[in-house]
């Protein structure tokens, strides 16, 4: 996994593109349980609902957690995890005051 590459679960219909990745990071990211993989190695027609059926992934909503930071592009079933760390949704950064 790399920053800037785009993933897709086998068991739903999310993509995520990866923006954030630590030294530290060893598995792979997993969707609804599912190893995620680069659009074409994934498999044709997701289903709407993982098995797990987590909450679904918002598009353009940041998900962190294990110093990985992914933002998604394509909405499906969740949760996203990695090295056994469930990604939550990332709080909005504030802007700086214009005053």
């Amino acid at each position: 996994m790399k920053v800037g590459e785009r993933l897709k679960s086998s068991v739903s219909d999310a993509e995520v593109i990866v923006v954030k990745v630590g030294r530290t990071v060893s598995g792979p990211l997993l969707c609804a349980g599912a190893p995620m993989a680069a659009p074409d190695g994934a498999a044709a027609g997701g289903a709407t609902q993982g098995p797990a059926g987590g909450d679904p992934l918002i598009i353009g909503k940041r998900y962190s957690g294990a110093d990985v930071e992914v933002l998604c592009v394509t909405p499906g079933a969740g949760p996203l995890s990695i090295d056994g760390v469930e990604l939550e949704l990332a709080a909005p950064r504030p802007l700086p005051s214009s005053d």
